[in-house]
């Protein structure tokens, strides 16, 4: 019998469905079927039986959640049940990002602006590195991770082996980190930089928050460790350290050099194109950025926008399959992945994959047309819908409101309905948006609540229809007098945590919110959730929507739910039939078995694992 890898790490046991729920995905895994739904509402521990079922499976685990909110949340629950086993965490590095454009009614290029967080750029790093180094690894990823990545073959190929006594001459060790993209530097050792001194050298790479010291003597290694980033005295001594390269994007001389080559017949293809329909502005401006970008990869090894010759690099065909972080994940002896997929959210996240290459790919036509890129730029993509599901192995989709998609594919749909603490779906009031009677609008009313809730040291989520509604009903709210604080998708990564966190340390009372305050979130100090416009039908009021949103008070035996309507949408008819189904199974439940529900208890802690610069 195979020793399980995954070491589940928890003071709970299974209970309310999840053992029912446990057992009927783990057969439904072992028999070999591609996809099964986790259909559990929220509340009810579906990260605790996905963990199960990890430890169960065997294999390296890929978490899909559709926002970087989520995933942080998930990051720190998965580490807090796994330990001893490796769990990273890979979401999109940029704090701000304008992609590139060119709108032609106004002849207008906008160039492509952004800003990289280099410590998520550092945990992006940590996971493709630990995936090429042990099975026991578990991704939590958010939907960016299908955009092309590069070659994990020139990446675990490039990385550095180096060991006690391991031959080596202090020139080759230089070129080699030079080689593999890594910075020399007689200054700070930032991440992807080393520094020499003599036959001593210290590295600090681009996954790990580390300074390694290497020591040469007679063209051998005779010592490796790890030094303090302030006293530089050793703190552990080691054998071997395997070095990844500081960027996904790697490639060698001779690879280079064929890609120009192959970049030089596109390029006079394409200016052959323009000239011969009288194009002349689009094939100089085309000439001009492609011999430009030709020279700097020559010349560093390198170019701005270097992802858009990607094709050419890797030596793909046009049209072919980017390399994305599932290209990094093993695959069987039949070339298979060998992997499970936890898809969390999946009626906000198979949508999202769906949608993202037609998106990507208008964006980079436009570019093409007018003479800014090369039509092999749009080679430089995200997965097709079709792609995704050849690439991924076994999957459990888990959501309260699963969509059709997973209904009609799945072999089987497990139910978690009844929560492990007995707490049942709270009770929904639908109050006016503007109740002429009493001449108060929506906001009147909900400042009266708002007064009880905090009154009683309770916390309240607010959520508008747009971003400006939410920035405007925050400003207002601490016009007068509350504690407050916006979070929308404008928000930096590393900052939505942190509100957060402070939301449930007590820092501020009320949480005012668009799209980011729905799937998944575990706020179990939130008693009221009070819902502005429910009567806007459309996807941020849509059926999903709503139970998903209503859904954050369900974690807290005083949780309610305020709709503001001024008329019962079928949206709203549905989501309010659904939550009174599953009230009526779970209060039946209590009542069977003599349970009093209770709020969830969960200890407030940092998501995610930022680390001093």
């Amino acid at each position: 019998m195979t020793d399980k890898i995954f070491k589940l790490k928890s003071k709970f046991q299974p209970t309310g469905d999840q053992p029912q729920a446990i057992r009927s995905l783990i057969k439904s895994l072992k028999i070999g079927n591609d996809f099964q739904t986790l259909l559990g509402v929220t509340g009810s521990g579906k990260t605790f039986t996905a963990a199960n079922l990890i430890t169960d499976f065997n294999r390296p685990v890929l978490v899909m959640a559709p926002n970087k909110s989520l995933a942080a949340q998930l990051y720190r629950e998965y580490k807090n049940f796994f330990p001893d086993n490796s769990v990273n965490f890979f979401v999109s590095y940029y704090d701000y990002y304008q992609p590139e454009a060119y709108m032609p009614t106004s002849d207008t290029y906008i160039e492509k602006e952004a800003m990289i967080n280099e410590e998520i750029d550092r945990l992006r790093h940590q996971a493709t590195s630990a995936l090429a180094t042990r099975r026991d690894v578990i991704i939590v990823a958010s939907v960016s991770c299908i955009y092309n990545l590069g070659l994990p073959v020139s990446y675990t190929q490039s990385s550095l082996h180096l060991e006690i006594d391991q031959n080596i001459v202090r020139h080759d060790l230089i070129s080699q980190l030079v080689k593999i993209q890594f910075t020399r530097t007689t200054g700070e050792l930032v991440r992807g930089s080393f520094r020499v001194r003599g036959d001593v050298f210290e590295i600090r790479p681009a996954g790990e928050d580390v300074i390694y010291r290497l020591e040469l003597a007679d063209q051998k290694i005779s010592d490796i460790g790890i030094v303090d980033k302030t006293t530089r005295h050793i703190i552990e001594g080691l054998k071997d350290i395997i070095i990844f390269p500081p960027k996904h994007f790697i490639s060698t001389k001779p690879e280079i050099e064929r890609a120009i080559t192959d970049i030089k017949v596109e390029l006079k293809d394409r200016l052959k194109f323009y000239n011969k329909n009288n194009l002349y502005l689009e094939a100089e401006r085309l000439e001009r950025r492609t011999k430009y970008d030709m020279e700097m990869l020559r010349s560093l090894g390198y170019c701005h926008g270097i992802e858009n010759y990607s094709r050419h690099l890797t030596g793909k065909l046009s049209g072919e399959a980017p390399d994305s972080l599932l290209s990094y994940f093993p695959k069987d002896k039949n070339g298979q992945p060998d992997f499970l997929l936890v898809m969390d959210e999946s009626h906000i996240g198979l949508p999202q994959v769906r949608g993202m290459y037609a998106g990507d790919k208008a964006r980079k036509e436009n570019l093409i047309k007018y003479g800014w890129r090369l039509p092999s730029a749009l080679d430089n993509r995200p997965l097709k819908f079709d792609e995704f599901l050849e690439r991924i192995g076994q999957t459990v989709f888990t959501s309260a409101t699963p969509g059709d998609w997973e209904i009609k594919h799945s072999k089987t749909i497990a139910e978690q309905v009844i929560r492990p603490t007995g707490l049942v779906d709270p009770p929904i009031e639908i109050r006016q948006v503007f109740d002429k009677k009493k001449n108060i609008s929506q906001v009147d009313d909900l400042i009266e609540e708002l007064k009880l809730v905090i009154k009683k040291g309770e916390r309240a989520i607010v959520n508008t229809l747009t971003k400006k509604m939410a920035e405007d009903l925050d400003a207002y709210l601490q016009k007068n007098g509350f504690k407050a604080a916006y979070m929308h998708s404008d928000v930096k990564t590393f900052r939505r945590t942190e509100i957060l966190q402070e939301f449930r340390e007590g820092q501020f009372d009320i949480l005012v919110g668009v799209n980011l305050l729905r799937e998944g979130l575990d706020l179990p100090e939130v008693t009221l959730v009070a819902i502005m416009d429910a009567d806007r039908e459309g996807f941020l009021r849509s059926e999903e929507a709503l139970i998903q949103t209503m859904g954050r008070a369900a974690r807290n035996v005083d949780g309610k739910v305020i709709l503001y309507a001024d008329k019962k949408t079928g949206s709203m008819k549905r989501a309010i039939e659904e939550v009174e189904r599953r009230r009526k199974l779970q209060l039946a439940y209590n009542k069977k078995y003599k349970i009093t529900p209770q709020t969830i208890k969960k200890d407030i802690e940092s998501m995610l694992d930022v680390v001093e610069k």
